[in-house]
């Protein structure tokens, strides 16, 4: 249909109190069989799809807004909306309504919603006393009228009576010249009179008032009234604020005065709703529904209107990227567009990803590589929030953006590099700003939104990328933190244009010293727990904790990529060098790193942890933790359990020939004479089977080739998984300084061997607890 004047857009207000935006199509007024009378019918103008059929029921009460709004209640939580393209449309909608009803089409409402007992009352009464009748508006006069305006709240049908009576006769622009004169004679009896009559004309709740009101002429004066609330012993200065402190600033000149209008007015009242007026109780909540959609639709109204202006975002983006701006001026620029995108949630799905292509057509990503760098922290901060906006609207997009991007560019200016640095260098001490981009590199490295076509397969493309070009700036602090020398500290420090000043020092490490009940040095290859670094630096502590639990997804969601670059670095070793660390959360977040991976049950795993005796320091941890019973005890006790319930074969054999003489003395569970039992079992399934074997061939049955050997671990590294796609992740590179590691898994299991661990997930509220305990079981302090 190419008739604008039905144009509409349906809306419904949910639970919170705001509108939903359900669809734009057309509206037609036509008689519905099955629902036995006229009713409104909205037919979506993309599919044809009916958007809303809703008859004209005689008794519901329908309002008319704004010349282009139509709003009713069809059930008491349910509430709908028709906002119309032109004014005519609404207008020969409201008179279809209007004549259903048998009503004057020039009323503004055509019911009154009132219980039983007041329309037995008001029948009665004459019609001539359809409307209130107002005392005079003059200054002995305002007690009266504030308790009239407060005694109609409570009656439907009164309110709306008392609403028209003002409207007819302009009392508003009366009242708000009585407040100006007695602001000047300093009567304070008459300002509080007045906070309560315009309070109370504000909970009638009508637009027609309310377009009066948030007029340029009065919206001062009644901001004024609103400061003299009688409870407060001083007057606030709110209008001192939204003319003093409070600039509009136009970051490009704007030529449409009805726009600015209409900003400089949604800004109004919305202070008005969120700061003057209190918080509404449960009994006040929908007295100012009407005042909230008036709010939603100016914002709809403002984002359309600079949308179409063809010219003015082409200009905005044209400064923001250009070398000459000043830092002012770019700052500015920045919290226009935050605020742009803020309201941009206001419009409806397929208008919203109009809004989102063009910004990034005009070029918002490599924008906000530059803004991100920025040493101004509000800059980076508003410009975190419009990298949230684009990450939430499509993923997609920004991974399409930055594997463009590295075509051309250096890692350390990729976008994805700028906002990992953003995340490691966060001067906040509770690093609300690193919990949000993590939360946003969560969203680019899941797998779940990524796009697969027949053309490509993003998921392999993307986390090819990323592996290449974008861990090792994320493992930086990590490797750095666990580092035996100050080398790649050094790298980092010089490679990274920011300086992260709070970097463990070997001079801040501590490490427990072993009881001599631990495990024996004979047990422990490699161990060298006096060397090995851990951060005290609460702060630090917490980025790495924020790291581990990336990488952790990294485990569940990457399988052959994360595999790829944690037996390439021995990632693994390094992080169970942090269950050293005196927070214990990040202790648990080290061994949650490694509870994923031997969730996996991966034997290329399990090899890598039995050859490099990783198992060592979560032992270790067990022991030095006592007969304390905390999170850490249970978190590294179920740990082993699951390796005994799931019969993990090659890591109960290491456990129990490695580490049982040291863990046999803990009787408070059985998972560790449950591992024996365990082991003893498939040793002797074992001895059965080799007595089976003819002679000849029993000499050779565990006897493999140390050639072949390297061949099948080879063999593993060039494979190509399936469920990864099928581009293969080369080995980290190499050209990296930091990468101080061997090329391959059976190399670096011969050069490094070492202490370190990881947890399973408990519940959030589960406290840690750090001091030693009774316990109701019997639990041995492992002495020597």
């Amino acid at each position: 249909m190419s008739d604008t004047r039905r144009r509409v857009k349906v809306y419904t207000l949910n639970e919170d109190r705001q509108w939903d935006d359900r669809g734009t199509g057309h509206v037609s007024s036509t008689y519905v069989e099955e629902l036995k009378g006229m009713s409104l019918l909205v037919r979506a103008e993309s599919d044809g799809s009916l958007l809303l059929e809703s008859k004209i029921n005689p008794n519901t009460a329908y309002q008319k807004q704004q010349d282009t709004l139509i709003v009713w209640s069809e059930a008491e939580n349910y509430d709908l909306a028709l906002s119309f393209q032109e004014k005519a449309g609404c207008d020969e909608i409201w008179e279809k309504i209007c004549q259903v009803q048998g009503k004057d089409p020039s009323v503004e409402v055509t019911q009154d919603l009132i219980d039983e007992s007041e329309e037995e009352r008001f029948e009665e009464m004459p019609e001539t006393s359809h409307l209130i009748d107002l005392p005079t508006c003059e200054l002995n006069k305002l007690e009266e009228i504030a308790d009239l305006v407060t005694s109609v709240l409570s009656s439907p049908i009164r309110r709306e009576k008392l609403a028209l009576a003002l409207e007819n006769e302009g009392y508003i622009k009366k009242l708000l010249q009585l407040f100006q004169a007695c602001e000047n004679l300093e009567n304070t009896e008459g300002l509080h009179h007045l906070y309560e009559i315009i309070r109370g004309i504000l909970f009638l709740n009508k637009a027609t008032l309310f377009e009066v009101m948030f007029s340029d002429e009065c919206i001062m004066d009644v901001v004024g009234c609103l400061e003299y609330d009688p409870a407060l012993a001083q007057p606030k200065r709110h209008r001192e604020f939204l003319t003093k402190t409070a600039k509009f600033k136009e970051v490009i000149p704007i030529t449409d005065s009805e726009l600015r209008q209409k900003i400089h007015q949604t800004y109004r009242v919305q202070y008005i709703q969120d700061i003057i007026l209190p918080t509404p109780s449960v009994f006040e909540e929908n007295f100012l529904s009407t005042l909230t959609s008036f709010i939603f639709f100016n914002k709809v109204e403002i984002v359309s209107m600079l949308q179409e202006d063809e010219k003015f975002l082409s200009e905005v983006f044209a400064q923001l990227t250009d070398e000459a701006t000043d830092d002012d001026k770019r700052r500015e620029l920045v919290n226009f567009f935050k605020e742009f995108c803020a309201f941009s949630q206001t419009l409806q799905p397929q208008n919203r990803d109009a809004f989102f292509k063009t910004l990034a057509k005009l070029g918002i990503l490599p924008a906000l590589e530059i803004v991100m760098g920025m040493d101004d922290l509000q800059v980076r901060s508003a410009a975190t929030d419009i990298f949230s906006y684009l990450v939430e609207f499509s993923p997609s997009m920004v991974r399409e953006f930055v594997m463009q991007e590295a075509q051309q560019s250096d890692d350390d200016i990729l976008l994805i590099n700028v906002v990992i640095e953003q995340m490691i260098c966060d001067t906040d001490p509770e690093l609300g700003g690193a919990v949000q981009l993590m939360g946003l590199l969560r969203t680019l490295i899941d797998p779940e939104n990524m796009l697969a076509t027949t053309n490509k397969t993003e998921k392999s493309e993307f986390l090819n990328f990323f592996y290449n070009h974008c861990m090792h700036v994320l493992t930086a602090p990590l490797l750095t933190n666990t580092s035996e020398d100050k080398c790649e500290k050094d790298f980092f420090l010089k490679h990274y244009r920011y300086s992260w000043s709070f970097v463990c020092t070997p001079s801040h490490s501590h490490s427990h010293s072993t009881p001599s009940s631990s495990i024996s040095q004979d047990n422990i290859v490699g161990s060298n727990k006096n060397n090995t670094i851990c951060p005290d630096n609460y702060q630090t502590a917490q980025l790495l904790a924020l790291i581990l639990e990336l990488l952790t997804f990294c485990v569940e969601h990457h399988t052959y990529h994360i595999k790829n670059y944690i037996m390439n670095k021995d990632l693994l070793r390094r992080v169970l060098v942090l269950m050293n660390s005196k927070h214990t959360f990040l202790a648990l977040c080290a061994l949650r790193f490694m509870r994923r991976i031997i969730g996996l049950k991966d034997e290329f795993y399990n090899r890598y942890i039995t050859k490099g005796n990783l198992f060592e320091p979560v032992i270790n941890a067990l022991l030095d933790n006592g007969t304390r019973y905390n999170l850490l005890n249970s978190a590294v006790i179920e740990l082993f359990e699951f390796i005994r319930v799931e019969d993990i074969k090659s890591l109960t054999a290491h456990i129990v020939e490695n580490f049982y003489k040291a863990l046999e003395s803990i009787e408070y569970v059985q998972t560790f004479k449950g591992l024996k039992t365990k082991y003893e079992q498939e040793k002797d399934r074992q001895n059965q089977k080799l007595n089976s074997v003819p002679s000849i061939l029993r000499s050779n049955r565990f006897r493999r080739d140390a050639k072949a050997l390297e061949e099948d671990e080879e063999m593993w590294f060039n494979e190509d998984e399936e469920e990864e796609g099928k581009v293969v992740v080369a080995p980290a590179e190499k050209s990296k300084p930091e990468d101080d590691f061997p090329d391959n898994y059976e190399k670096f299991m011969e050069t490094k061997k070492g202490s370190l661990v990881g947890l399973v997930d408990y519940p959030d509220d589960e406290e840690e607890d750090e001091e030693e305990e009774t316990s109701p079981r019997k639990r041995p302090r492992l002495g020597s």
